[in-house]
């Protein structure tokens, strides 16, 4: 276990959160461009989770679940909606990076 990375995978969890909390009218990021921005976003969240759980299949599932807690969320947020294909996106996202994570 690598708690710097741990640490810094909580700090980018807030931050997720923290941007997901605005409005929708303040994001301003157009499909299809937002499908890339939700795959990298949880790209580098699963490789986070991945290097400091050091057990990949682990960090996909953390990931994948953030993110459809946070789809949940958005829910509640004006503007935003939660999206089955959003979280798709996050999820394929996690996987990339979870399995990046296991390079040196």
């Amino acid at each position: 276990m690598n708690r710097a990375y741990l640490a810094a995978a909580l700090v980018y969890m807030a931050a997720i959160f923290a941007l997901s909390s605005l409005p929708g009218n303040e994001v301003g990021i157009p499909p299809p461009w937002d499908k890339l921005a939700h795959l990298v976003e949880y790209a580098l969240l699963g490789f986070l989770l991945g290097r400091g759980t050091q057990k990949p299949p682990l960090a996909f599932a953390l990931a994948a679940l953030y993110g459809a807690s946070d789809e949940v969320h958005q829910a509640f947020v004006p503007g935003r909606e939660a999206s089955l294909s959003d979280w798709l996106a996050d999820a394929l996202g996690a996987a990339l990076g979870a399995l990046l994570s296991r390079r040196p």
